[in-house]
């Protein structure tokens, strides 16, 4: 039977092929291109990490699991992973070297252990001596009696000891690169105008002769290996064990995840490559992928700024309504403000908690936490408000996948300040991001605070595309008390969810909802009545809303979509009526935030969310989708998504064969939707806010 679907995994490799053509294209400053390896490079590891050592586990366990979600035939997509993760390995390798010859035309050359002028050699082996060797214990394998633990993000080197005259047996070594301790990139001396770039590796390498001294060898051979290991945490069912003790005792079993990718140089040595396979008891084919001499490309986000073209990527900027005021809250209070990351500044969403944490008539906060900036201001702010007397909630989820760690962190210091923090609900993630503020005012109590749709993290805030509704309005915030509520105690069950009037809460209502606001857009499209669905997101894949879009598009409904990563919906069929409209953005900004817009018959229904459209988060977290009443902010956020559906720089079509094809229009002018964003928003500064038309796409000439 053909499937109604396109397989989650082979879409979000598609998508990550949306990510390494940006690397391969040559408009695409150079820096970012480096960047969008690593960014590649990164995915690809993570993707390994949960979603292959999902379906790994699948196959294990046989038949029982093989019907959820998308997975139908797992053995079948991971035939179909291990096919394209090597096109795009190949691919890759090619862009890579491109991007090399970009570099040296611009005289910064990567340069390994062989190509070192005298004066580069001394300061390598200076450079070692001083900060490599104390970080590095070479291990002599073949003498331990059991295999060491290898990490499951470094990078290693095997290394080959033998004699040329071959009177010594050979020996094998392993070397952990200690990049985390030094970083990955040191800067040698260099000509006038160049910029010699050696990696730590081939610093190691340059003195294996001197770590391997002492054992009468004088022929070493290296070469790298990293390994990827299963990252899935099993919270067991024990309810004598709390949460964080089982989350601890996952992260210390994370260490011993199974492999599910050993990568490593294709030009190793056939004896030391055997040897390691064995030893790390990797026997799937697929998890074995041969690769060039470099690995970890997401140390290459990190790489060293000796660019002489600089970025140009313009600075946040206050959102028109926060220009004049004193206190963020005063604003707030009379009336609502959509703050559109990144263009808008994050300051104000700081402003809000700091003006709460002095506020002598503010008596409580309450907040959601998934993922936090190293140096929170968030947490200060919190913290502060404690200090001041207030009572401060926290709800902090300590299962947001690998910030697990730093979250028990963050906990243990909050409830240090008197912080009173909630930790979650058994089998259910909270991926809500909203925060309620009480304050007294003349005999009464006030609430105010905010709905967004991505994390309240200042650091990726620069970066990623989203929309924070600040908000008093007494509906919404009825409703976030509510979901409050639930948090704080969960055994009384879901009727605090489904108390809510206004918000959309996950796992009670959203899949419910988007049901019937699409089945109202097909029965009016039947009806011969304007019907539109427009729908932006990270991710589409939950089969029962994407049947419900099959038969919008048959009933005639107008369906545009802007989806970034996983695209599971067959996009093309001549039973649609109305062809619809796919694209994905991947651009500067990560494009994150999640609207829906439902025409409704001309009484326009627009939401935003914390919620993509997956089995996940429709039934197994804690969401908020919230309505947006104000009209100009309505008219904001329509325009938004105009200037993204007009894209025809950086838009790829989402089609059923996956090819990720440019959408290009020569008759019209270049529209770069991140670009036309920012000015549309900043020309807002200086006149009333939703007072400005959107201008046609043949009027939007993109800075490129």
């Amino acid at each position: 039977m053909k499937r109604k679907t396109i397989a989650r995994d082979i879409s979000w490799l598609s998508f990550n092929g949306r990510v390494l053509q940006e690397a391969a294209d040559p408009s695409v400053p150079l820096r970012e291109r480096i960047k969008f390896l690593g960014i590649f490079s990164n995915n690809m590891d993570e993707f390994f990490r949960v979603r292959v050592a999902t379906l790994r586990r699948m196959t294990e366990v046989g038949s029982k699991l093989r019907n959820m979600h998308l997975e139908q035939s797992p053995d079948k997509i991971l035939d179909q992973i291990q096919q394209l993760v090597l096109e795009q390995q190949a691919e890759f390798n090619q862009i890579f070297e491109t991007v090399r010859k970009d570099l040296a035309r611009e005289k910064i050359y990567l340069v390994n252990e062989k190509q070192l002028s005298k004066d580069q050699q001394k300061f390598v082996q200076t450079y070692f001596e001083e900060e490599v060797r104390s970080n590095i214990i070479p291990l002599m394998v073949e003498s331990i009696p059991q295999f060491p633990y290898l990490r499951d993000k470094s990078i290693y080197l095997g290394v080959v000891l033998s004699r040329k005259d071959g009177t010594l047996r050979r020996k094998y070594s392993i070397i952990e690169v200690p990049s985390k301790a030094i970083g990955r990139f040191i800067k040698l001396p260099s000509p006038d105008n160049e910029h010699h770039i050696i990696l730590l590796e081939d610093v190691i390498r340059f003195n294996l002769k001197s770590i391997f001294s002492y054992f009468g060898y004088d022929r070493y051979q290296s070469w790298v290996f990293k390994v990827t290991k299963d990252a899935e945490l099993d919270l067991d069912t024990d309810l004598s064990t709390s949460l964080i003790q089982k989350i601890e005792k996952g992260l210390k079993n994370r260490r011993k995840g199974k492999p599910v990718r050993f990568v490593y140089d294709k030009e190793m040595d056939d004896g030391l490559l055997a040897y390691l396979i064995r030893k790390l008891n990797i026997s799937r084919k697929e998890s074995v992928i041969p690769g060039g001499r470099i690995h970890n490309f997401r140390h290459f986000m990190d790489f060293p700024d000796v660019f002489q073209k600089k970025g140009q990527r313009k600075k946040p900027f206050l959102h028109p309504l926060l220009k004049n005021t004193m206190r963020v809250t005063d604003t707030v209070l009379q009336t609502d403000i959509m703050l559109n990351f990144p263009y808008h500044s994050f300051s104000p969403v700081i402003d809000l908690l700091r003006e709460a944490a002095i506020d002598p008539d503010v008596t409580t906060i309450k907040i959601t936490a998934y993922r936090l900036a190293s140096n929170s201001k968030v947490i200060n702010a919190l913290i502060n408000a404690v200090r001041n007397g207030k009572h401060v909630t926290v709800m902090l989820e300590l299962r947001a996948r690998f910030d697990e760690e730093n979250n028990l962190e963050w906990k243990e210091r909050l409830e240090e300040e008197g912080v009173k923090v909630v930790i979650g609900i058994p089998n259910m993630k909270v991926h809500a991001k909203i925060c309620l503020i009480k304050k007294r005012q003349n005999n009464h109590t006030i609430h105010y605070g905010f709905v967004s749709t991505g994390n309240l993290n200042e650091k990726t805030s620069f970066v990623y595309g989203d929309h924070c509704l600040l908000t008093a309005d007494r509906f919404i915030m009825a409703d976030v008390n509510r979901i409050f509520n639930y948090l704080e105690r969960p055994k009384e069950g879901a009727k605090f969810l489904k108390a809510c009037k206004t918000l959309i809460p996950c796992p009670t209502g959203l899949r419910r909802e988007l049901s019937r606001l699409i089945n109202k857009e097909i029965r009016n499209a039947r009806a011969g009545l304007p019907a539109a669905i427009t729908l932006k997101m990270n991710s589409l894949s939950d089969e029962q809303l994407i049947s419900c879009l099959y038969e919008a598009a048959r009933a005639g409904v107008e369906i545009k979509l802007i989806i970034r990563g996983i695209f599971c919906m067959y996009s093309e069929s001549k039973k649609f009526k109305i062809a619809v409209k796919a694209i994905s953005i991947i651009d500067e900004f990560l494009e994150h935030a999640r609207v829906f817009i439902f025409h409704n018959n001309g009484q326009e229904k627009v939401y935003i969310s914390s919620a993509d459209w997956m089995v996940r988060n429709l039934d197994h977290r804690v969401e908020a989708t919230c309505p947006i009443v104000d009209e100009n902010i309505k008219k904001v956020l329509k325009n938004i998504l105009e200037i993204q559906l007009s894209d025809n720089v950086k838009a790829r079509i989402l089609d059923n064969d996956l090819s990720n094809r440019y959408v290009r229009d020569r008759k019209q002018k270049k529209v770069r939707s991140q670009v036309e964003i920012y000015n549309y928003l900043h020309q807002k500064t200086s006149a009333v806010l939703g007072t400005l038309q959107l201008p046609a796409a043949s009027e939007v000439t993109a800075v490129i």
